[in-house]
């Protein structure tokens, strides 16, 4: 994923678009995140926002993760229980995660197939299925 510069007035933009208020700890949130186009952690994001403007709490920023979540802005990417990264790329893709450095890389949809889901509960449909491809050094 390319990195994107993004004007404020583009980012208040791209909030209004998903119903988000573009308050200006969102815009910072969202500049950290949709400007280096990464898989961010949340303390990793909060302390790119506070180099900036040191006014952001760490509430603030789950919070605002959270709704741009709910909002289609952002994906949550579990690698593991205590590991949670955003992901500014909504569109379908899996990931790579390296176990020792903690390093995610894209995997394009059409890399990998998925066959023989189960069979859903009536009424259901999948939304998606996220893989996460772990790897370690030998």
């Amino acid at each position: 994923m390319k990195a994107t510069s993004y004007s404020r007035p583009e980012l208040i933009a791209l909030l209004r678009r998903h119903g988000v208020a573009p308050t200006h700890q969102r815009l910072e949130i969202a500049h950290v995140l949709f400007g280096r186009c990464e898989h961010l952690a949340a303390d990793q994001i909060l302390t790119l926002v506070n180099e900036r403007h040191a006014e952001t709490s760490k509430a603030t920023v789950y919070n605002t993760l959270n709704l741009f979540r709910d909002r289609g802005l952002i994906r949550e990417v579990i690698v593991d229980p205590k590991r949670v990264f955003y992901d500014p790329n909504t569109q379908p893709h899996h990931h790579l995660y390296n176990i020792d450095t903690g390093e995610i890389t894209d995997i394009g949809a059409e890399v990998l197939a998925v066959s023989g889901l189960p069979e859903l509960p009536p009424g259901m449909v999948t939304e998606g299925v996220d893989i996460i491809v772990r790897i370690r050094a030998l």
